[in-house]
């Protein structure tokens, strides 16, 4: 390729914050996908994920988009999306099966769940590089640049009212987002660099610990707690993990947590009982993204409950690893169900979608 920019290039970061901040911001929303480099110097198109590694043979679908609908000579930052069946909401799980080897599996998929890009920032067009403008005159031209482009390529909408965006924070979660992206109207674009900010949804829950795994560093060191909840028909389910603990948390863990040490015989999560399709640590006995991981667990009595901090949920989990808050000896066991859990306002997709052409 020859373009301005070439591959491979580290996306700009954003850094958390608590509130969506007052002052000279231009809002948009989080988008919960991949988050890609677009770079296309004519019949070559090339797709750079986050950690700089090429993503092109993952989705054909947008290549060929890309060849019919991006400028000629281009390099686009944004977001690879998958929306769910209905079309209504994304759906992260689905993205993740599409990163496959077998170039087979990878065809079909392509055509089962195609992927849409979500464009938000400009790092080159023609043979003009754009990093060093400001996010006020990237914006523009990827406006002019994309203004004719549909579905599955989109733009983000933006804003640069805090009302409309403490809205949007609200709404778009019911669509399957993951909060709002702040940025200033003169920042360049700086690769692997926070400058941007970002705001997340944040809620507690009390979970009940089911279960371990422990630390890759030894087997008297847990890595990671495993979370429960009941549903409504008083089973148990599997609903994430926490595991960040500093090392000598987690070797005193694992003495307090022994008592409770169990046999699967007398665990809710028994592997040889639970319902075909029921989602326990069983099944995830290998991880996706590296086979090699054992991801087999030590059953505990499920005495003890934790409050964790969580973002969101994807289905019957949570979408993130929980952060760890406080221990509740006053909660009992069985009060925690998914009743406890807060539920976005459903909210269609092809809104927010539609918002970045208005």
């Amino acid at each position: 390729m020859r373009l301005p920019v070439n591959p491979p290039v580290a996306p700009m970061l954003a850094k958390p914050v608590a509130a969506i901040p007052a002052g000279d911001y231009v809002f948009e929303p989080k988008w919960d996908g991949f988050r890609s480099i677009i770079f296309r110097d004519g019949d070559e198109i090339e797709i750079g994920s986050r950690n700089e590694r090429p993503m092109t043979r993952y989705f054909p679908e947008l290549v060929a988009t890309f060849a019919a609908q991006l400028p000629e000579r281009c390099v686009i930052d944004g977001e690879i999306v998958v929306p769910d069946k209905s079309g209504k909401q994304l759906d992260f799980e689905a993205l993740q099966q599409r990163i496959h080897p077998a170039a087979s599996r990878v065809r079909l998929l392509a055509e089962q769940t195609p992927a849409h890009f979500v464009a938000f920032d400009l790092l080159a067009l023609g043979d003009e590089n754009y990093m060093e403008r400001p996010f006020s005159d990237r914006r523009a031209a990827l406006e002019s640049a994309l203004a004719s482009v549909v579905s599955p390529v989109h733009l983000t909408p933006t804003t640069t009212s805090r009302d409309v965006a403490t809205q949007w924070f609200s709404q778009f979660e019911g669509a399957g987002l993951d909060g709002l992206i702040a940025k200033t109207l003169d920042s360049t674009y700086e690769p692997d660099k926070r400058v941007m900010k970002k705001i997340k949804h944040e809620r507690t829950a009390d979970c009940v610990v089911a279960g371990y795994r422990v630390h890759k560093s030894g087997e008297d060191v847990i890595g990671s707690l495993l979370l429960g909840l009941y549903n409504a028909d008083g089973k148990l389910a599997s609903v994430g993990v926490i595991g960040a603990f500093a090392m000598e948390r987690r070797r005193e863990l694992f003495t307090e947590l022994q008592p409770l040490v169990t046999t699967f015989e007398e665990h809710p999560w028994n592997w040889a009982e639970h319902l075909a399709g029921e989602r326990t640590p069983r099944k995830g006995m290998n991880s996706r993204w590296n086979a090699d991981k054992d991801l087999a667990f030590i059953p505990l009595r499920p005495e003890r409950v934790v409050e964790v901090r969580y973002d969101h949920m994807e289905g019957p989990r949570f979408r993130h690893t929980a952060q760890f808050v406080r221990w509740r000896p006053d909660r009992a066991p069985d009060s925690c169900t998914y009743e406890q859990l807060e539920e976005p306002v459903s909210y269609d997709l092809a809104e927010v979608l539609g918002a970045g052409h208005g």
